[in-house]
């Protein structure tokens, strides 16, 4: 399909409740927003070099059912950036941290893109409070090597000679063909401005991470909603490691397909939020 306008890309999220704050367990202050009411409480993870407000379409048809929570990981929004380890383990812990000051005993998590890993961080922490995953194009890698350590240098090289520049070499290639050029020029805008030093850095961790390791302590199931662009996430490969994993994939959308399909992810997010929401209250009942 041909991407619709969406919303300013990195826009604030509604205000929910005001801004709350967690400290996350090295000390970072980590704000959040808490919407709506209801078990579980869907908490929205947001992306790579990305902002909660890149989760602004989903709040309002979460929060009709659900507590719902948006965050900005540490470094990111208004989020404190006094920290040195910027890796998806770290980040983890500021999901954990926002997680523990919610008074729902359970909790899905939604990761956009980094978010996925950081969900299932997340998930190692939290244990049996999580009964679910849901991945918004990511996840792909599941099961796959890490990449050698040349690699992954490789990859994050243009970003430490020229950050904006190679940012904006990016972004374009994350929308599909006929993207709304004035939206990707917004994300290519606002990807850009956030501080080099902490981007490079969680990009240096999440290309290394080995899920393979990971994976053993998420016990939940785990849905990848994504894109068709680039290569499809291979469920036979990942199943090995994730029985339950599921990937459903949506035709003509790009990797912000949140905000730039709304309507037809809220539609399939809601769907599978109360289906892990039932099979846990079915499970709970035995």
């Amino acid at each position: 399909m041909t991407a619709v306008p969406a919303p300013t890309a990195g826009a604030p999220a509604p205000s929910g409740n005001g801004t709350l704050l967690a400290d996350s367990a090295d000390g970072v202050h980590i704000e959040y927003h808490v919407f709506g009411a209801g078990d579980p409480a869907v908490v929205l993870i947001h992306g790579w070099a990305c902002n909660s407000g890149y989760w602004r379409e989903q709040v309002g048809p979460l929060e009709a059912h659900y507590t719902t929570v948006t965050l900005d990981l540490a470094g990111h929004g208004g989020s404190g950036r006094n920290r040195t380890d910027w890796s998806m383990a770290r980040y983890g812990d500021d999901v954990a941290a926002v997680v523990r000051h919610l008074q729902n005993s359970r909790v899905i998590l939604v990761g956009h893109a980094m978010g996925g890993p950081v969900a299932l961080e997340a998930a190692s922490l939290l244990g049996t409070r999580v009964i679910g995953i849901i991945g918004i194009d990511t996840f792909k890698s599941l099961g796959l090597p890490p990449p050698a350590p040349r690699e992954v240098e490789r990859a994050v090289a243009p970003f430490r000679a020229d950050f904006i520049g190679a940012m904006h070499r990016l972004v374009p290639t994350l929308f599909e063909r006929g993207a709304n050029a004035t939206f990707e020029q917004e994300v290519a805008n606002d990807m850009s401005r956030a501080p080099a030093p902490i981007a490079i850095a969680s990009l240096v961790s999440l290309n290394s991470m080995d899920y393979r390791t990971l994976l053993p302590a998420v016990h939940v199931p785990i849905v990848a909603i994504d894109s068709d662009l680039g290569h499809a996430a291979s469920e036979a490969r990942i199943r090995k490691l994730v029985p339950s994993f599921r990937a459903i994939t949506l035709k003509g959308d790009g990797h912000f397909l949140m905000l730039q399909d709304p309507k037809r992810v809220n539609e399939i997010l809601l769907r599978e939020v109360d289906s892990m929401a039932r099979e846990d209250q079915q499970h709970q009942a035995r």
